[in-house]
């Protein structure tokens, strides 16, 4: 009788997690498997006769130019988007967080800065696509300055189209690791900068020898969520440009839903899924390495 009171207890808090667990296990681990399963067979969905192909769904991925090309693309713009991120994010932590600012200005500049955070992807797309619309304010404050005479097609120009949406998504994201890195540095005891200042370190001295290594552990917790989170994004590319004009804009995620929903390839997609996975997966491992060495 004992053991088994025993038992319950020790299974009690699991009962608990039980639908939480199923959830999660129909909602995610299932289409995953699903994914990795199709990815080996060759007319999935479509025919009820699947047939098995073993690794032909990965070496036509990784032999389709237009993958090679997204995986480029996504490589550029998930490297500019963490660089950029952090140091406009660190940039204005600083500011907002300056003893020679009054609170009231703080107070406000925090609200400005934070908006593009509130803000969700759709309201971000249309936002700029009216703002880079041929005839939309961007071009016409260019066409005062008389540095542009001709309208530039922002969205449409496929020697520009990459670099701005990357400057779009850098808008849209800064504001998580301004108000990271705020907590940051409101978490360092004053105490040391009046310490340093009282041996005579100046403030970039107190910055690099001070600051910098008491936000690694933050900086490096955000840096790593960052770059995964930027590897899947799909909504903000799709809302804007559709992976286009002629692909210039063509990210894995977007490969991948083209290829499943406009080219009804699904064994390929879940193959380049499966890819993007891995990928994440190992960013996934060192971050989670991060926090427990934290």
């Amino acid at each position: 009788m004992k053991s088994r009171n025993r038992i319950r207890k020790a299974l009690q808090p699991y009962m608990y997690l039980l639908p939480t667990i199923v959830l999660i296990a129909g909602l995610l681990f299932v289409p995953i498997f699903m994914a990795i399963g199709y990815s080996f067979f060759d007319n999935v969905v479509i025919k009820p006769d699947p047939q098995f192909v073993g690794l032909a769904n990965y070496s036509a991925v990784l032999k389709d130019k237009v993958f090679r090309l997204s995986m480029k693309n996504t490589a550029w713009f998930v490297i500019l988007n963490v660089i950029f991120h952090l140091l406009i994010g660190m940039s204005l932590a600083l500011m907002v967080n300056a003893k020679r600012l009054h609170n009231v200005p703080k107070a406000v500049f925090r609200i400005i800065y934070l908006l593009p955070w509130m803000f969700n992807a759709t309201v971000i797309a249309i936002l700029w696509k009216l703002l880079l619309n041929p005839s939309g304010i961007v071009n016409y404050l260019l066409s005062l300055t008389q540095s542009m005479p001709v309208k530039i097609e922002w969205m449409s120009n496929r020697k520009i189209v990459l670099h701005v949406l990357t400057f779009i998504n850098i808008w849209a994201g800064y504001p998580f690791y301004m108000i990271s890195i705020l907590a940051g540095l409101q978490g360092i005891p004053s105490d040391l900068y009046e310490a340093a200042s009282i041996d005579g370190a100046n403030g970039i001295h107190q910055f690099f020898d001070m600051t910098l290594p008491q936000l690694k552990p933050i900086l490096i917790s955000i840096a790593m969520l960052d770059f995964i989170w930027t590897t899947q994004n799909f909504s903000l590319i799709w809302l804007l440009t559709a992976g286009g004009p002629s692909h210039a804009t063509e990210m894995m995620s977007t490969y991948v839903y083209t290829t499943a929903f406009t080219s009804f390839q699904y064994a390929k997609a879940s193959a380049a899924a499966v890819l993007i996975l891995i990928i994440c997966t190992i960013l996934a491992v060192f971050y989670v390495r991060n926090q427990f060495r934290e």
